[in-house]
């Protein structure tokens, strides 16, 4: 009962002695006098309990997953109980999380690569065309150049971007211990990037509450959250000709927190993305975000920052009326 996995006692007809609470949890019906045969159909689990019961093994493993009523995967041990007991114990060790972490990783990786192989297979293409036809071209090696230029800048963010996200990950419940004064950190914020609102035709609009607006928090990473929101707005909602930023006391009366939103008054996102649009690589408008210079990792590090915040994102979006990004920040 103390075994934190769950665990089955079985006897030699490969019938149920004894579970523990956390066997009752994970494999709902199961009870003394069951058989485990007809529980647990899975040929590898029929090998497993044919092999043990029998005698033909002391002790073997296999892979189980359970499919309902969520797919959870199992590492499953049998092993005989004492010597001349004729009773059997079979353990659970869920893999679950395990198995998700390694696609993550594996997608994150296959993701990651085909990013940098794109900007680094133009740089070649575009070095041997130095060399060679081009090599006594002076227009088209300063225009070659440009582009080697603005694809290795696209590489160094990407890699910057990856390197914000590692730091974030390897931390991510660190709670900050200092105050910051949002008012400022926002009015920073805007002036940063008063060059890019001018580039793109936008006018920034500021509505912000009266009086001092501090909560609890890193100023650099809550910089960096608000600094990717106004950028994307910038870039992605250019064809409204302007963006809102505003901060407010939270709308939620048992939630005494503070809330910013960036509007914008662009295209808008299609809400069959806005569920996905945190997850590292994805994008709306592939094309789009890469003309604008996009790493597709920006909203995933908001996140992750938001996370050690103990604060939450919420996007809300009409296709064709803009995006509103709200920051939900804890006052305390």
């Amino acid at each position: 009962a103390a075994v934190a996995d769950p665990l089955i006692i079985f006897d030699r007809t490969a019938t149920i002695v004894h579970a523990n609470a956390a066997a009752f949890a994970a494999f709902g019906g199961l009870a003394p006098g069951m058989s485990l045969s007809l529980k647990f159909r899975a040929p590898e689990m029929q090998a497993l309990l044919d092999g043990i019961v029998s005698g033909t093994m002391a002790s073997d493993v296999v892979d189980y997953t359970e499919k309902l009523p969520v797919e959870r995967t199992y590492r499953v041990s049998a092993s005989s109980v004492g010597h001349g007991t004729d009773l059997y114990v079979l353990v659970f060790k869920d893999q679950s999380e395990a198995r998700r972490i390694e696609r993550m990783r594996a997608d994150f990786i296959a993701n990651a690569s085909h990013e940098l192989r794109t900007p680094l297979a133009s740089i070649a293409g575009f070095i041997e065309t130095l060399r060679g036809p081009a090599r006594n071209d002076a227009a088209a090696r300063d225009q070659f150049l440009q582009i080697m230029q603005n694809q290795t800048g696209r590489m160094a963010r990407l890699i910057d971007d990856l390197l914000s996200l590692s730091r974030l990950e390897m931390k991510p419940y660190l709670r900050p211990g200092t105050e910051v004064d949002l008012r400022q950190t926002i009015d920073s914020v805007i002036d940063s990037l008063a060059p890019l609102a001018n580039e793109n035709g936008i006018a920034i609009e500021r509505d912000f509450i009266d009086g001092p607006i501090s909560v609890p928090g890193d100023r650099d990473e809550l910089f960096q959250v608000f600094e990717n929101l106004l950028e994307n707005a910038c870039k992605y909602g250019q064809s409204g000709g302007r963006v809102t930023v505003s901060i407010a006391h939270a709308e939620d009366g048992h939630d005494p927190g503070i809330d910013v939103t960036i509007r914008d008054y662009g295209p808008g996102i299609a809400e069959e993305h806005i569920p996905r649009i945190t997850e590292r690589f994805y994008r709306v408008d592939v094309e789009n975000s890469r003309t604008q210079k996009g790493t597709g990792l920006g909203l995933s590090i908001v996140k992750h920052i938001l996370t050690r915040h103990n604060a939450r994102l919420s996007i809300k979006s009409e296709v064709g009326k803009g995006a509103a990004f709200t920051v939900h920040l804890p006052a305390q």
